[in-house]
């Protein structure tokens, strides 16, 4: 078991800045063998293997603790620069869609000074976009230093994916449940049909009426009012899928019947995160103030479409 982890440990961590799948990929199967090993094949002429089992299930779940940040952390990204509210990289945004889009991000930033920004891009790289979101709202630092103010809203056309990404400062009012609601109602249905300009505008109206009724101000809203396409519905429960792992494991190994099981009780984790992002040109346009510094709180939504 030590010579198989100390080769895994080897072969993950020997080269962290040109790492490719493969080796990631087979580096946690040998370091899930190990343990299998560890656990489940313990030599009697060992007293260090036989302690009990419940002290190698405390084993597995703090080393899988050490490696789940190791596979979801970002690898380098490198990100457009930009300084417009509307910035259509994958080129799916109707040119009178993103004319309305900026008009509206710009009204909402004069009176609320709340930074209202759209991304489109053609794919991310492999990341995960919702990291792919947050990644590129702290590099843009979108809204004031301080305030936090700012809704990033990404499309990954490739990966059918679109995403919410809020700073701190308005994640009271624009809670996680509110921005799948939108997604769901205003958004999805149209990017669904491929129809980006109008399921974008339609997410940056709802979230602008919920901005500006907050700050009690009025916007010209009428050309841009939301259609909602499909009846709220009850919200989806994700995220679940590790830890249903990780108890069905325990609850098979207490019983005796998980031997076998081991080596993919690391497989959830083996599929999370990965990938380096993209290089991507950059793009500039006219001055819009939405970009000083601001700090995602991590929080918004995202929806497959």
């Amino acid at each position: 078991m030590n010579r198989l982890l100390k080769n895994a440990l080897l072969l993950r961590f020997s080269h962290p800045s040109s790492l490719r799948r493969t080796s990631k990929y087979a580096s946690l199967l040998m370091i899930s063998r190990a343990l299998h090993l560890g656990i489940f094949e313990q030599p009697a002429e060992n007293p260090f293997f036989q302690q009990p089992l419940k002290i190698w299930f405390l084993v597995g779940f703090l080393l899988t603790l050490i490696l789940t940040p190791l596979q979801i952390q970002a690898q380098a990204l490198t990100f457009p620069q930009t300084n417009v509210p509307v910035n259509d990289y994958a080129e799916v945004i109707p040119p009178e869609y993103e004319a309305r889009m900026d008009k509206l991000a710009r009204a909402l930033w004069d009176k609320t000074e709340t930074a209202l920004v759209v991304a489109t891009f053609r794919d991310v790289g492999g990341e995960s976009p919702r990291i792919f979101a947050n990644k590129l709202y702290e590099a843009w630092g979108i809204g004031k230093s301080g305030e936090d103010k700012g809704i990033l809203l990404l499309v990954a056309v490739k990966e059918r994916q679109v995403t919410f990404e809020t700073g701190y400062g308005v994640e009271g009012i624009l809670p996680d449940a509110k921005m799948g609601d939108i997604l769901d109602q205003y958004v999805v249905p149209f990017l669904r049909r491929d129809e980006y300009g109008e399921g974008l505008l339609n997410g940056m109206a709802a979230v602008a009426q919920v901005v500006a009724q907050n700050a009690g101000v009025r916007l010209d809203l009428d050309r841009y009012a939301p259609r909602a396409a499909v009846q709220p519905k009850a919200r989806r429960v994700v995220g679940l899928l590790p830890l249903l792992f990780f108890v069905l494991f325990i609850i098979l190994g207490l019983v005796g019947r998980g031997r076998g099981l081991f080596p993919f009780f690391f497989f959830p984790w083996i599929f999370m995160g990965g990938g380096r992002g993209p290089g991507i040109g950059g793009g500039f346009g006219g001055g819009f103030g939405g970009f000083g510094g601001g700090m995602s709180g991590g929080g918004g939504a995202s929806r497959g479409f």
